[in-house]
């Protein structure tokens, strides 16, 4: 079995009898360890003080005095945030329990950054044992923005942070540099490079083919049957589709905020014009295994997925409204 993600910190948590992962001193002392923790020499003596008394003990209770004492504004906030995250992990018996009660709550105090940690590790061990690169690159989108790079007809997605910049070249496989002048290139996955994603999953540098009926578009649909699996203990099937025609949009879940606002409108029975089409960039129909699950109105009809992206060619997916916006009868208790 082969690692991944080894950045997320997986490897410092256990595992209960479920397969819930369960918070440790390790885990915890990370992220004290941070550069942005980490005291300089010109910090107070409150923020030496906390900083190393939760390196001895990272479950230290710490009273809303000892931050507000801390002389620097930017590590009085770092160190809010920080002890926010890290009481709701030891308020829940695991991670997957605390994200659900985080989003569940409705009042997600916390900067996205920590929220899309708790996914990256959580998906990482809902993904634990799977050996497909295409799904493990599809999965990156529930924690990693994305930016649309052009490329002929392809519908390719890189890592916002990784190519910021939008005229990277992409690479194909077994194809010379395309623009020898261009110093940013993608290399796209695909099966002949596919192997080489292990040695570099933490660098989130391949581009994923999302075009239609692509190994992207499959692959990321696996990858949201893993996570609803995962979290709710609910068992799916989920199809990639080219298009919507003729379907009866009964119930639909948008994956970002682009694609909630376009699922509005086709709720309303708007028609959607070219330009605001082709801001979708995946559509998927998901069914029930067991439809007593599912509440009455939707029955056995489908519901749909919808990912799309901004004006700007972002793509930052929403992987929590796979949790409050599926048609189920009840929650899951996650321990």
């Amino acid at each position: 079995m082969r690692d991944f993600w080894i950045a997320c910190g997986h490897h410092l948590l256990d595992r209960n009898a479920s397969g819930g992962l369960v918070v440790t001193d390790e885990f915890l002392k990370a992220y004290f360890v941070r550069p942005e923790l980490m005291p300089p020499q010109d910090a107070c003596a409150a923020e030496r003080a906390l900083h190393g008394q939760l390196l001895k003990d990272p479950r230290l209770h710490v009273e809303a005095g000892q931050v507000a004492a801390i002389a620097d504004a930017d590590a009085r906030e770092n160190w809010h945030f920080v002890l926010t995250f890290r009481d709701l992990l030891l308020r829940h018996p695991t991670l997957e329990a605390a994200y659900l009660g985080l989003i569940r709550s409705g009042t997600v105090h916390l900067p996205p950054l920590f929220v899309n940690q708790l996914v990256h590790v959580i998906m990482r061990n809902a993904l634990h044992g799977c050996e497909d690169p295409f799904v493990l690159r599809a999965a990156e989108l529930f924690f990693r923005p994305q930016r649309l790079i052009p490329h002929d007809h392809h519908l390719l997605l890189g890592d916002a942070e990784t190519f910021g910049d939008s005229k990277a070249t992409p690479v194909l496989s077994l194809m010379s540099l395309l623009d020898p002048h261009v110093d940013a290139q993608v290399d796209i996955l695909c099966a002949e490079n596919a192997e080489t994603y292990w040695q570099r999953s933490d660098q989130f540098d391949f581009a994923l083919d999302l075009t239609g009926g692509s190994a992207g578009s499959i692959a990321l649909a696996e990858a949201i049957r893993h996570w609803i699996l995962h979290l709710l203990g609910i068992d799916v099937t989920i199809e990639p589709l080219t298009a919507l025609r003729n379907a009866k949009f009964s119930w639909y879940v948008g994956l970002d905020v682009e694609a909630t606002k376009l699922g509005d409108r086709l709720w309303k029975g708007d028609e959607l014009d070219e330009r605001t089409q082709a801001h979708v960039l995946a559509l998927f129909q998901l069914t029930f295994a067991d439809a007593r699950l599912v509440i009455e109105t939707v029955g056995r009809e489908p519901v749909y997925l919808i990912l799309a992206m901004t004006s700007g060619q972002l793509v930052r997916m929403k992987p929590q409204n796979l949790v409050t916006g599926l048609p189920i009868k009840h929650l899951e208790a996650t321990s």
